[in-house]
């Protein structure tokens, strides 16, 4: 009897203790779709002093600076008036492909990810040739009452 009592608590102690892992391993494995988190990765999106045309970008502006950061979405199809910034800017686009083209016919496309800096005080304008959106945050280094972007209303869009 006493043989038998030992097989029995065997079993069950052997039951409990799988029992106890198949609930750890799915628990472990439930919590994959949520997991622990991880640590802060940084990557460099671009360091540079030229714009996307290789042009030097301009001395820094004199006087308190005022920093401005904007989201813009333009939808598929759309074309940007002619333009250009009088202050230094650069984004990051985050969906779809923009195409920034210079009045010098230069052409740059821009690819979701990528980051771009822009043309200080050359006129241009950007079109979403694209089937989705663009959605594009860029970051101006401004003064007080500075504009971020001058239009240029004069100069036909073809």
């Amino acid at each position: 009897m006493k043989k038998i009592l030992t097989y029995v608590m065997s079993a069950l102690l052997l039951t409990g203790a799988t029992s106890f892992v198949l609930t750890a391993c799915t628990r472990a494995n439930a919590n994959n779709d949520n997991p622990a988190p991880q640590e802060v990765v940084s990557s460099e999106l671009i360091r540079t002093s030229q714009s996307w045309d290789g042009v030097e970008l301009p001395d820094y502006l004199q006087g308190r600076p005022e920093l401005v950061a904007v989201k813009y979405v333009f939808p598929a199809g759309k074309k940007l008036g002619w333009h250009h910034h009088p202050v230094m800017n650069y984004g990051v686009l985050v969906q779809g492909e923009l195409t920034i083209i210079g009045q010098d016919g230069k052409e740059k496309t821009v690819h979701e990810g990528e980051a771009v800096v822009e043309m200080v005080n050359t006129i241009h304008h950007g079109e979403n040739r694209g089937t989705k959106p663009v959605i594009l945050y860029m970051f101006y280094l401004s003064q007080k009452d500075l504009p971020l972007a001058v239009q240029h209303p004069e100069i036909p869009l073809d």
